[in-house]
């Protein structure tokens, strides 16, 4: 049997023991059976945090809603569903998420194992929603994380690089239903920033800049906005030098826009609005590589300084790169523990060994702010600097210990960045 690729077709899996359990009593089966496994979710990772050399097990079948909670405002799902299918049944019953990362074909499981986010002034990246998570650990038992049970717990659990063993279930908090609109600016100069970051950044429930690295602009401005908020903006011709959109626009100029979600102010519901890509459009394969910086938000201006010093390094090797802001959190091992945050973002061409030249540019230019790779996306940070970036760290470390003393689902990535051990 041929190895198994990602979906970007950038990484081939170690193993062909592939595994898809139907049911929580068949994931215990497995877990008991077998000595090493991994997890997998979609395959949106772009590096080996999800491969093993020996098991791989997949959620894809363990996709259904199991309950909405009327009461607590909860929904319950099992791990492998996509946040796409996830949507259309919270609509049916008036329900919305706090928010959705630019694609929607990513399960939740996985989103929330690697902190993956979107986009807004208060909004936390996906895992914020988790108040439960039911875990088959290494014996083969079933824990539950709760924010009942140990909120403490269900912080270090949450993202947990699938280091605690099978998720099978978990709630999320959600909220009423929402319409929203999107609106799209072009070409908002990078000095406006200097002065303006929170006002712009403020201005919508949503907001994304895009950028090529050319010159020293973004070439479009997407803002996303509930249209229950009151508009901290009135929606002209101009925001802030930006000039507002003529026809749809995808985020990479001179690619058609009929894959991306409705703009020029049209009104749709949240899900067709928070992410940037339809939720009909299914990608076979992203043809792409990405990357992903995430510090403190209060040095976004000096790290886009800082990195247009290279944009000429940049710019030849790259498809869009965005500029996004998440909330802070409490989860030990999110990007965004206890700080508001801004994240850079660099989709790049398929060309790896171009792109590893690139990397340790951008790495050594954004070492004042402290940033942290994405975990699920290409970096070259090494595992020392990662680890001292985490204030968690050792805490997450025994963590990891208490459910899986013996490493069953530890892997290259877990041993060499959380427990600085190379094979």
């Amino acid at each position: 049997m041929e190895r198994k690729r990602n979906w970007a077709g950038n990484f081939q899996y170690s193993t062909t023991n592939w595994h898809e359990p139907e049911s929580v009593e068949e994931v215990q089966q497995l877990v008991s059976r077998l000595t090493k496994l991994r997890v997998i979710g979609t395959r949106h990772s772009f590096n080996s945090i999800a491969d093993s050399d020996e098991n791989i097990v997949s959620l894809q079948k363990l996709n259904k809603v199991l309950s909405i909670d009327r009461e607590k405002k909860t929904v319950t799902v099992e791990a492998g569903i996509k946040y796409g299918d996830l949507c259309h049944v919270l609509q049916q019953h008036g329900y919305a998420l706090h928010n959705l990362a630019s694609l929607p074909h990513i399960s939740i499981a996985g989103a929330c194992a690697t902190a993956t986010h979107g986009s807004g002034n208060g909004n936390q990246n996906l895992a914020a929603a988790v108040r439960a998570m039911e875990v088959v650990t290494a014996d083969g038992s079933l824990v539950t994380f709760s924010k009942e049970k140990s909120e403490e717990e269900l912080h270090g659990a949450v993202v947990g690089l699938g280091g605690f063993g099978v998720v099978t279930k978990l709630t999320l908090d959600v909220h009423p239903s929402h319409q929203m609109r999107q609106d799209v600016y072009e070409n908002l100069a990078f000095a406006q920033l200097e002065h303006d970051f929170d006002t712009i950044y403020s201005s919508a429930y949503s907001v994304s800049l895009f950028t090529n690295w050319q010159d020293e602009t973004f070439n479009q401005v997407w803002l996303k906005s509930k249209l229950t908020d009151e508009q901290t903006f009135s929606l002209g011709e101009d925001f802030y030098g930006a000039k507002a959109a003529k026809e749809n626009l995808h985020p990479v100029p001179g690619v058609g826009a009929e894959n991306c979600t409705a703009q020029l102010g049209v009104p749709g519901d949240w899900f067709d609005r928070m992410p940037h890509f339809r939720m009909d459009f299914t990608p076979s394969k992203g043809q792409e590589l990405q990357s992903e910086y995430i510090m403190a938000r209060e040095h976004a201006y000096d790290a886009l300084c800082a990195i247009s010093e290279i944009r000429e390094q940049i710019a030849p090797h790259l498809l869009i790169s965005e500029v996004r802001t998440i909330a802070q959190d409490e989860l030990w091992m999110s990007p965004s523990y206890k700080q508001d945050s801004v994240a850079f973002h660099f989709t790049w061409q398929d060309k790896w060994a171009e792109v590893q030249q690139v990397l340790p540019l951008i790495e050594a230019q954004l070492e004042p702010f402290q940033a942290k790779p994405h975990w699920g996306k290409l970096f070259t940070t090494s595992p020392a600097k990662i680890q001292s970036l985490y204030e968690k760290m050792p805490a997450f470390q025994q963590l990891l210990m208490k459910y899986d003393l013996n490493g069953k689902f530890r892997n290259a990535f877990l041993n060499k960045y959380i427990f600085n051990v190379t094979e």
